[in-house]
């Protein structure tokens, strides 16, 4: 791509909105930002950018050859953090991506793993979008259920983490504690917004109680489990909180046919470096003391 410099420059123009803040990002003169602009305009023959006293604005057509910049500004920066991986040393970005309900049990670790490698930067990946460690969005993935079975990665189980279901004790106050399954019908639960969610407890609860108590749901095990602690109805949370917390009281469990696997994943390219190497070893001693 001989135009590579001038459609990089263009991106960072619409990114900043001025020539000052594009050439400082690039570490270039101002007027070379100008240059590349203006030779990339007169080479597609079409205005990218709207000059006015406050800086630039994309135009409709700047706007769609800045969307295949920024995706290819993207893609480079995902192969260099790539390449950094295969380092000897155990430095540079470390994105581990997990579900939501292992954040806490996560975190710590990092932050203990950070303060033994500290030229290691860290980044935590959690939420419901699936981060590929085959395009370099993370070097290690923690995932829940069947065993992932790309052929690319390595999978290695991590552990079976527990549930438990539980009641916030401002629920109970204000609904009473449950009295055993029998009296499950008469309370009000918070669950996937999902209702086909194969997590098994959520599974055994649509055995257990009508469709109707089902009341509160919610996108997102994060929004899930804040309903739970705001008292909005019984819910399922890892044992492990609903053990260390004094705000709620486990009603029912755990039981065994609601553990979830839990596997880890790395890209068959990166998983002997050795900083994948060095953060696996913690994270499986670690998970040890979590199931």
């Amino acid at each position: 791509m001989d135009n590579w410099d001038e459609i990089r420059t263009a991106y960072h123009v619409a990114r900043m909105g001025t020539v000052s803040g594009a050439a400082e990002v690039l570490g270039v003169h101002h007027a070379t930002v100008i240059r590349h602009v203006d030779a990339l305009e007169g080479r597609l023959g079409v205005k990218l950018f709207q000059r006015h006293p406050r800086g630039y604005t994309a135009t409709e057509a700047g706007r769609d050859l800045l969307q295949v910049a920024q995706a290819t500004d993207d893609q480079f920066a995902q192969l260099v953090s790539r390449l950094k991986g295969h380092g000897d040393g155990v430095e540079g970005e470390l994105a581990v991506t997990s579900l939501d309900t292992m954040a806490d049990l996560l975190t710590p670790l990092l932050i203990d793993f950070q303060a033994e490698h500290p030229e290691v930067v860290v980044r935590l990946l959690t939420g419901t979008r699936l981060f590929r460690l085959e395009y370099g969005e993370a070097h290690v993935a923690i995932r829940a259920g069947r065993a992932p079975d790309q052929p690319d990665n390595v999978v290695q189980p991590l552990c079976q983490l527990q549930f438990a279901l539980v009641a916030a004790r401002s629920y109970i106050a204000r609904r009473g504690r449950p009295d055993g399954i029998d009296s499950f019908g008469e309370h009000i639960f918070v669950v996937s917004d999902d209702l086909e969610s194969r997590a098994p407890f959520y599974k055994w609860l649509r055995e257990q109680v009508p469709v109707e108590t089902l009341a509160f749901r919610a996108h997102g095990e994060r929004n899930q489990r804040d309903a739970v602690l705001m008292g909005a109805g019984l819910g399922f949370l890892p044992l492990h909180e609903a053990q260390t917390r004094d705000d709620v009281e486990i009603v029912h469990g755990p039981l065994s046919e609601w553990e979830v696997p839990i596997w880890v994943l790395t890209h068959v390219d990166l998983h002997r470096t050795a900083k994948v190497q060095a953060f696996l070893k913690v994270l499986k001693e670690r998970a040890k003391t979590w199931c």
